[in-house]
């Protein structure tokens, strides 16, 4: 079976033996999955942010409409498929059938499917603060999801991995240290989505908005708020206090906290110099004495 894979993703699948081979073995897994589940399967959506997953339209055999997704394994989406179980559609796209072995999922189909990075930005942060609070509960008993400090110390060795590009030692260090400090568990915790924004927020019929691509972690919630901020970099950076605070208020968090995790991310990101705009976003969301 012949199956197309958009070049990010293949870019992506080439950085480790572990991937290239998850990407050779990709065909045989699609062609299996196709006859288990019954599907006609259509070419795979092709984007800028789908360098982690092959996702593709699909038909079951009644007609309805469906999606596909195998996910490339990586530390991030390790529990994705138990967050959708988790969630059952409230308010994630639903997942219909799961090869856990696989990272392999059929799931509802968003149709129309447009997504939120579309519409005006106060409307996105109204629509995705709406999603966030109704997504937040408290963890499952038994828990199967791992503190949101797992993630942050992953993030900490990759980061330091690459200290030789960081434009400023101290800078970098700073923001490390926060998340660590941030990310401790505390009786507040809540499952976390991690990586929520418009462009993972789609038009759907059975809801008017849906959710897709959890990354499910346990943690703070303050740390959800930052993903569509940054981005809504360009929007931070002219007015920090203003945009984080209305956002923190939709969302009913402290600002302070909502700030303190965004430049913690985004000083933690230094060592991407090419992209200037994580600098600019790490210095004007610094807290400084009296904010």
């Amino acid at each position: 079976m012949h199956v197309p894979v958009p070049r990010k993703l293949r870019e992506n699948a080439s950085k480790t033996p572990e991937h290239a081979e998850w990407l050779r073995s990709l065909p045989d897994v699609v062609a299996s999955l196709a006859r288990r589940w019954e599907l006609t399967v259509a070419e795979p959506f092709d984007s800028d942010d789908g360098g982690a997953a092959w996702v593709a339209p699909a038909t079951r055999a009644n007609g309805e409409p469906v999606v596909l997704k195998i996910g490339m394994p990586h530390m991030e989406a390790l529990h994705e498929i138990d967050g959708l179980r988790f969630w059952d559609g409230e308010p994630f796209v639903r997942l219909l059938e799961a090869d856990d072995s696989l990272g392999a999922m059929l799931l509802e189909r968003c149709m129309p499917g447009t997504s939120l990075s579309g519409r005006p930005e106060d409307e996105q942060d109204r629509i995705i603060a709406g999603l966030l609070r109704r997504m937040w509960r408290r963890r499952p008993i038994p828990n199967v999801f791992r503190p949101l400090s797992s993630m942050i110390e992953a993030w900490s060795v990759e980061s330091r991995a690459q200290s030789e590009r960081w434009p400023d030692d101290g800078f970098a260090e700073e923001g490390l240290q926060i998340m660590r400090e941030l990310a401790q568990p505390t009786s507040d915790d809540v499952l976390l989505g991690t990586d929520v924004h418009a462009g993972n927020v789609l038009s759907a019929e059975r809801e008017p908005w849906l959710v897709i691509d959890p990354k499910p972690f346990v943690g703070d919630p303050a740390y959800d708020a930052t993903q569509h901020l940054i981005n809504s970099a360009d929007r931070v950076i002219a007015d920090p206090r203003l945009t984080i605070g209305n956002f923190a208020e939709l969302l009913g968090l402290d600002a302070g906290r909502v700030q303190a995790w965004l430049f913690a991310r985004a000083a933690a990101e230094l060592r991407d110099t090419s992209n200037q705009r994580w600098l600019r976003l790490a210095e004007c969301t610094r807290l400084r004495g009296g904010d």
